[in-house]
Protein backbone atom coordinates (compact mmCIF):
# COMPACT_ATOMS: atom_id res chain seq x y z
CA UNK A 1 0.00 0.00 0.00
CA UNK A 2 1.05 3.40 -0.80
CA UNK A 3 0.53 6.61 1.54
CA UNK A 4 -1.65 9.17 -0.52
CA UNK A 5 -0.13 12.32 0.61
CA UNK A 6 -3.15 14.36 -1.20
CA UNK A 7 -5.88 12.33 -0.35
CA UNK A 8 -8.95 14.71 0.37
CA UNK A 9 -9.87 13.38 3.19
CA UNK A 10 -7.36 12.53 5.58
CA UNK A 11 -6.44 10.06 8.27
CA UNK A 12 -6.72 11.96 11.10
CA UNK A 13 -4.41 11.56 14.12
CA UNK A 14 -5.23 12.75 17.59
CA UNK A 15 -1.76 13.45 19.73
CA UNK A 16 -1.23 14.44 22.79
CA UNK A 17 2.29 16.36 23.79
CA UNK A 18 3.85 19.13 24.90
CA UNK A 19 4.03 22.58 22.99
CA UNK A 20 8.39 23.54 21.55
CA UNK A 21 8.72 26.85 20.63
CA UNK A 22 11.59 26.09 18.37
CA UNK A 23 8.76 24.04 16.39
CA UNK A 24 11.58 21.00 16.41
CA UNK A 25 10.03 18.70 18.64
CA UNK A 26 6.71 18.12 20.68
CA UNK A 27 3.60 18.96 19.26
CA UNK A 28 5.08 21.16 16.61
CA UNK A 29 7.02 18.09 15.21
CA UNK A 30 4.02 15.84 15.27
CA UNK A 31 1.39 18.52 13.03
CA UNK A 32 4.82 18.56 10.76
CA UNK A 33 5.56 14.97 10.41
CA UNK A 34 1.97 14.14 10.31
CA UNK A 35 1.17 16.07 7.80
CA UNK A 36 4.56 15.07 5.60
CA UNK A 37 2.58 11.88 5.63
CA UNK A 38 -0.55 13.14 3.88
CA UNK A 39 -2.45 12.99 8.04
CA UNK A 40 -4.11 15.54 9.45
CA UNK A 41 -3.66 16.40 13.29
CA UNK A 42 -5.59 16.87 15.94
CA UNK A 43 -3.89 18.19 18.98
CA UNK A 44 -4.06 18.60 22.65
CA UNK A 45 -1.33 20.05 24.64
CA UNK A 46 -0.71 18.46 27.44
CA UNK A 47 2.59 21.07 29.25
CA UNK A 48 3.89 24.32 27.66
CA UNK A 49 7.78 24.43 27.49
CA UNK A 50 10.74 27.01 27.59
CA UNK A 51 13.36 25.77 25.54
CA UNK A 52 15.51 26.13 22.36
CA UNK A 53 17.63 23.71 19.92
CA UNK A 54 20.25 23.04 22.70
CA UNK A 55 17.67 21.66 25.57
CA UNK A 56 14.50 22.56 27.99
CA UNK A 57 14.60 25.14 30.39
CA UNK A 58 11.26 24.76 32.29
CA UNK A 59 7.87 23.03 31.64
CA UNK A 60 4.78 24.30 32.44
CA UNK A 61 2.17 20.93 32.57
CA UNK A 62 -1.65 22.03 31.77
CA UNK A 63 -3.98 21.59 34.55
CA UNK A 64 -5.63 17.34 33.88
CA UNK A 65 -9.14 18.45 33.37
CA UNK A 66 -8.55 21.16 30.58
CA UNK A 67 -6.55 18.12 29.02
CA UNK A 68 -8.87 16.38 29.01
CA UNK A 69 -11.62 18.39 28.01
CA UNK A 70 -9.64 19.15 25.14
CA UNK A 71 -9.56 15.72 23.69
CA UNK A 72 -13.06 15.23 24.40
CA UNK A 73 -14.26 17.78 22.61
CA UNK A 74 -12.61 16.99 19.32
CA UNK A 75 -13.34 12.97 19.51
CA UNK A 76 -17.22 13.65 20.12
CA UNK A 77 -16.95 15.83 16.71
CA UNK A 78 -14.40 13.94 14.57
CA UNK A 79 -13.24 10.00 14.02
CA UNK A 80 -9.60 9.26 14.76
CA UNK A 81 -7.80 6.63 12.84
CA UNK A 82 -4.78 7.04 15.74
CA UNK A 83 -3.45 7.99 18.37
CA UNK A 84 0.32 9.15 19.22
CA UNK A 85 1.30 9.61 22.98
CA UNK A 86 4.26 12.21 23.43
CA UNK A 87 5.58 14.66 26.44
CA UNK A 88 2.58 14.01 28.93
CA UNK A 89 3.80 16.61 31.29
CA UNK A 90 2.29 14.90 34.52
CA UNK A 91 1.00 11.84 36.43
CA UNK A 92 -2.29 13.22 36.46
CA UNK A 93 -2.38 14.10 32.84
CA UNK A 94 -1.47 10.51 32.14
CA UNK A 95 -3.90 9.26 34.25
CA UNK A 96 -6.13 11.37 32.38
CA UNK A 97 -5.01 10.40 29.25
CA UNK A 98 -5.26 6.85 30.13
CA UNK A 99 -9.07 6.82 30.77
CA UNK A 100 -10.00 8.65 27.49
CA UNK A 101 -8.00 6.49 25.46
CA UNK A 102 -9.63 3.27 27.45
CA UNK A 103 -12.82 4.66 25.80
CA UNK A 104 -11.89 3.44 22.17
CA UNK A 105 -10.08 0.30 22.45
CA UNK A 106 -10.26 0.04 18.57
CA UNK A 107 -7.88 2.75 17.75
CA UNK A 108 -4.54 2.08 17.47
CA UNK A 109 -2.48 4.09 20.33
CA UNK A 110 1.24 4.74 19.39
CA UNK A 111 3.84 5.84 22.62
CA UNK A 112 6.63 8.04 22.57
CA UNK A 113 8.09 7.45 26.36
CA UNK A 114 10.07 10.26 26.48
CA UNK A 115 12.33 10.70 29.23
CA UNK A 116 14.54 13.77 28.77
CA UNK A 117 15.79 16.08 25.94
CA UNK A 118 18.74 15.81 23.76
CA UNK A 119 20.85 17.15 26.18
CA UNK A 120 19.15 15.18 29.41
CA UNK A 121 16.72 17.61 30.96
CA UNK A 122 14.64 15.46 32.66
CA UNK A 123 10.45 15.19 31.49
CA UNK A 124 9.41 12.39 32.97
CA UNK A 125 9.77 11.40 36.93
CA UNK A 126 10.32 8.20 37.94
CA UNK A 127 6.50 8.85 39.39
CA UNK A 128 5.32 9.28 35.53
CA UNK A 129 6.77 6.46 33.88
CA UNK A 130 6.02 4.60 36.92
CA UNK A 131 2.00 5.90 36.05
CA UNK A 132 2.54 5.54 32.38
CA UNK A 133 3.90 1.90 32.57
CA UNK A 134 1.01 0.75 35.08
CA UNK A 135 -1.72 2.86 32.67
CA UNK A 136 -1.03 3.86 29.47
CA UNK A 137 1.40 0.81 28.54
CA UNK A 138 -1.18 -1.84 28.91
CA UNK A 139 -3.24 -0.03 25.96
CA UNK A 140 0.01 0.74 23.94
CA UNK A 141 -0.31 -0.81 20.50
CA UNK A 142 3.20 0.34 19.81
CA UNK A 143 5.97 2.21 22.20
CA UNK A 144 8.96 3.47 20.59
CA UNK A 145 11.80 3.98 23.05
CA UNK A 146 15.49 4.50 22.48
CA UNK A 147 17.91 1.82 23.78
CA UNK A 148 18.04 4.41 27.08
CA UNK A 149 14.27 4.85 27.40
CA UNK A 150 13.61 0.91 27.24
CA UNK A 151 15.69 0.41 30.31
CA UNK A 152 14.59 3.27 32.47
CA UNK A 153 11.11 2.41 31.38
CA UNK A 154 11.87 -1.78 31.74
CA UNK A 155 13.64 -1.07 35.28
CA UNK A 156 10.02 0.09 36.20
CA UNK A 157 8.89 -3.59 36.16
CA UNK A 158 12.06 -5.02 36.72
CA UNK A 159 14.62 -3.68 38.76
CA UNK A 160 17.73 -5.73 37.56
CA UNK A 161 17.08 -3.49 34.38
CA UNK A 162 17.99 -0.25 36.12
CA UNK A 163 21.84 -1.51 36.13
CA UNK A 164 23.18 -0.56 32.75
CA UNK A 165 25.29 -3.65 32.22
CA UNK A 166 21.91 -5.80 33.38
CA UNK A 167 20.19 -7.13 30.79
CA UNK A 168 19.73 -7.16 26.73
CA UNK A 169 17.94 -5.31 24.75
CA UNK A 170 15.34 -7.84 24.00
CA UNK A 171 15.09 -8.40 27.39
CA UNK A 172 13.76 -5.01 27.69
CA UNK A 173 11.08 -5.54 25.36
CA UNK A 174 10.39 -9.14 26.73
CA UNK A 175 9.72 -6.51 30.00
CA UNK A 176 7.88 -4.02 28.54
CA UNK A 177 5.40 -6.58 26.74
CA UNK A 178 4.64 -8.15 29.79
CA UNK A 179 2.85 -4.40 30.56
CA UNK A 180 0.37 -5.52 27.87
CA UNK A 181 1.74 -3.01 24.72
CA UNK A 182 1.79 -5.34 21.62
CA UNK A 183 4.78 -3.83 20.28
CA UNK A 184 8.08 -2.33 20.89
CA UNK A 185 10.15 -0.48 18.83
CA UNK A 186 13.75 0.53 20.31
CA UNK A 187 16.13 2.34 18.40
CA UNK A 188 20.02 2.34 17.97
CA UNK A 189 19.97 5.94 17.83
CA UNK A 190 22.18 6.06 21.22
CA UNK A 191 23.98 2.56 20.86
CA UNK A 192 27.50 2.85 20.08
CA UNK A 193 27.81 1.03 16.53
CA UNK A 194 28.47 1.97 13.15
CA UNK A 195 25.32 1.97 11.57
CA UNK A 196 21.79 2.44 13.42
CA UNK A 197 19.62 -0.49 13.80
CA UNK A 198 16.02 0.18 14.89
CA UNK A 199 14.19 -3.47 16.38
CA UNK A 200 10.64 -4.19 16.15
CA UNK A 201 9.54 -6.55 19.03
CA UNK A 202 6.98 -8.81 19.01
CA UNK A 203 5.29 -11.26 20.99
CA UNK A 204 6.89 -13.84 19.23
CA UNK A 205 10.28 -12.32 19.48
CA UNK A 206 11.84 -9.71 16.65
CA UNK A 207 9.31 -8.84 14.30
CA UNK A 208 12.45 -7.12 11.67
CA UNK A 209 15.38 -5.35 12.63
CA UNK A 210 16.48 -2.21 9.85
CA UNK A 211 19.55 -0.66 9.84
CA UNK A 212 20.12 2.76 8.49
CA UNK A 213 23.30 5.07 7.87
CA UNK A 214 23.98 6.54 10.97
CA UNK A 215 24.18 10.19 10.25
CA UNK A 216 26.73 13.18 11.43
CA UNK A 217 25.17 15.82 13.91
CA UNK A 218 22.46 15.71 16.60
CA UNK A 219 18.66 15.94 16.44
CA UNK A 220 15.80 17.93 17.80
CA UNK A 221 12.58 15.85 17.68
CA UNK A 222 14.22 12.76 16.14
CA UNK A 223 11.96 10.80 18.08
CA UNK A 224 8.71 12.86 17.91
CA UNK A 225 8.88 12.59 14.16
CA UNK A 226 9.30 8.15 14.24
CA UNK A 227 6.67 7.80 16.24
CA UNK A 228 4.14 10.33 14.38
CA UNK A 229 5.31 8.83 11.59
CA UNK A 230 4.48 5.66 12.88
CA UNK A 231 0.96 6.67 13.87
CA UNK A 232 1.00 8.56 10.54
CA UNK A 233 1.61 4.66 8.70
CA UNK A 234 -0.71 2.97 10.43
CA UNK A 235 -3.73 5.83 10.22
CA UNK A 236 -3.49 4.83 6.60
CA UNK A 237 -4.00 0.96 6.54
CA UNK A 238 -0.58 -0.04 6.80
CA UNK A 239 0.48 -2.94 8.88
CA UNK A 240 2.62 -3.14 11.51
CA UNK A 241 6.25 -3.84 9.52
CA UNK A 242 5.31 -2.21 6.64
CA UNK A 243 4.29 0.96 8.95
CA UNK A 244 7.44 0.93 10.93
CA UNK A 245 9.72 0.29 7.99
CA UNK A 246 7.65 3.58 5.96
CA UNK A 247 8.10 5.53 8.92
CA UNK A 248 12.00 4.79 9.69
CA UNK A 249 12.23 5.92 5.50
CA UNK A 250 10.58 8.86 6.12
CA UNK A 251 12.47 9.99 9.79
CA UNK A 252 16.08 8.89 7.91
CA UNK A 253 15.24 11.79 5.00
CA UNK A 254 13.98 13.86 7.05
CA UNK A 255 17.44 13.53 9.61
CA UNK A 256 19.19 13.64 6.07
CA UNK A 257 18.10 16.85 5.15
CA UNK A 258 18.03 18.68 8.60
CA UNK A 259 18.80 22.37 8.65
CA UNK A 260 20.26 24.22 12.10
CA UNK A 261 18.64 27.71 12.55
CA UNK A 262 20.06 27.82 15.73
CA UNK A 263 23.43 27.44 17.95
CA UNK A 264 22.27 24.08 19.35
CA UNK A 265 20.47 20.42 17.72
CA UNK A 266 19.33 20.30 13.77
CA UNK A 267 15.93 20.32 13.58
CA UNK A 268 14.85 17.14 10.97
CA UNK A 269 12.79 18.41 7.40
CA UNK A 270 9.91 16.93 7.45
CA UNK A 271 8.74 18.31 4.09
CA UNK A 272 12.41 16.83 1.93
CA UNK A 273 9.96 15.00 -0.20
CA UNK A 274 8.23 18.25 -1.43
CA UNK A 275 11.39 20.54 -1.85
CA UNK A 276 13.15 20.65 -5.67
CA UNK A 277 15.93 18.01 -6.11
CA UNK A 278 18.40 20.32 -6.26
CA UNK A 279 18.02 21.57 -2.44
CA UNK A 280 18.02 18.15 -1.17
CA UNK A 281 20.15 16.03 -3.39
CA UNK A 282 17.57 13.75 -3.54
Amino acid sequence: MTINRNDPNPPLVLVFAAADPTGGAGIQADIMTLAGMGCHALTVITALTVQDTAGVEDVLAIDADFVAEQARAVLEDMPVQAFKLGVLGSVDNIAVIAEIIADYPHIPVIVDPVVASGRGDELASDAMLETLCELILPQATVITPNTMEARRLAACRAPAHADPEAGTQSDCAAVLMETGCEYVLITGSHAHTPQVVNTLYGSGGVIRADTWERLGGSYHGSGCTLASAVAAALAHGLDMPQAVYEAQDFTWHSLAHAFRPGMGQHIPNRFFWACPPDETGA
